[in-house]
């Protein structure tokens, strides 16, 4: 059985060392024409709970419930410049844990890392892309309890 506190590294060097890394789906954001339009579409046809920002899924951490986490669905107008340098219509959220340390291994691994943390009273922050170009948000969400 392996320990999922350690990961392999591939790079010009093997490294091995403790790193947090993700722990779920922090959301899924889509960009559309009509984003309004597209909520009312969701929340008509599949149910999904829309506020102005979308839809928030609350559930709880199933080796810590009493730790509330969220994960959220949402739309972009078109033209949003949020999911950039990435040209594609989507983007996904990864919550994670230990945000400055990832970050920083990602930069030694070569992954293109598009900003700087940013921290908000929800969470830390980074947006990073994938050897495809789609953009990945990095959360280190701040949970309640």
């Amino acid at each position: 059985m392996v320990d999922s506190s350690w990961i392999i590294v591939h790079s010009k060097k093997k490294t091995k060392f403790p790193m947090k890394k993700v722990t779920g789906i922090g959301g899924v954001f889509l960009k559309c024409k009509d984003p309004k339009k597209m909520n009312e579409w969701y929340a008509t046809n599949l149910g999904l709970p829309m506020s102005d920002y979308g839809a928030t899924f609350d559930w709880r951490d199933v080796d810590a419930p009493e730790k509330k986490g969220s994960t959220t669905w949402s739309t972009f107008p078109e033209n949003t410049k949020y999911f950039n340098p990435s040209t594609k219509d989507f983007m996904i959220n990864y919550r994670v844990e230990g945000i400055e340390d990832l970050v920083q291994q990602l930069k030694n691994d070569g992954v293109t890392v598009v900003d700087e943390v940013a921290t908000y009273e929800y969470g830390k922050f980074v947006h990073i892309l994938d050897p495809e170009g789609n953009a990945i948000e990095l959360w280190e969400p701040v949970d309640e309890e």
